[in-house]
């Protein structure tokens, strides 16, 4: 599957937000957002005002960022979103929160998502005692995610499960067994990202 591989501190950069790709460097002073406050590139610096399509745009393309998603699998959850019930832009918010990998960043085993993501590709977790080895994966309520045995032998999962200061109302963790429950579907005020889903759903309504 295709996947950004360049710099992903030119896309905070070009969003104007922090967007926590790089774990520990985004929250410090070395994050080049917080010295180089402009998009990259040569005219990065010129003042541009957005349309009102480019403010949509903008939105989407901070929310594939924040979740490491491709256009293809982004407009397949935004239709999933916009099939069911509710709010078409709360819908997407819960779809992307609900993957594997986000869950497992959200239980603070990632320092940032595509860390969490890639130890779900090498088999470090199971839900509800089966290995998931794709960041995709959808939990829902009732599930439990849990640091595989031979996994909760190292010393670096140890120390995040000591670590870990704030777990989503959604979510129940059990930190003596390396395990996590879903004990709810998380609403968009459990989420903290900086997100204006309504303008993602103004932009595929066109």
């Amino acid at each position: 599957m295709a996947r950004y591989t360049g710099p992903v501190c030119k896309l905070c950069r070009r969003e104007g937000v922090r967007l926590y790709l790089k774990s520990e460097k985004c929250y410090g002073d070395k994050c080049p957002i917080a010295r180089r406050p402009y998009a990259p590139g040569q005219h990065g610096q010129g003042r541009k005002k957005l349309t009102n399509y480019g403010i949509q745009l903008r939105e989407k393309q901070k929310a594939k960022r924040i979740y490491g998603v491709l256009e293809s699998q982004f407009r397949g959850y935004y239709e999933d979103a916009e099939r069911q019930r509710g709010i078409a832009g709360e819908n997407l918010v819960r779809i992307l929160e609900t993957r594997i990998d986000n869950v497992i960043y959200r239980l603070g085993f990632g320092g940032s998502r595509p860390e969490a993501r890639q130890l779900v590709r090498h088999g470090h977790f199971t839900v509800n005692g089966k290995k998931v080895t794709i960041p995709s994966y959808q939990v829902e309520v009732g599930d439990v995610i849990a640091l595989k045995d031979k996994s909760k032998a190292s010393e670096k999962f140890k120390a995040m499960a000591e670590t870990v200061a704030h777990t989503p109302a959604w979510l129940t963790v059990d930190k003596d067994k390396m395990e996590a429950s879903v004990v709810a579907l998380p609403v968009r005020e459990d989420v903290d990202i900086p997100v204006n889903e309504t303008l993602i759903v103004e932009l595929y309504s066109k």
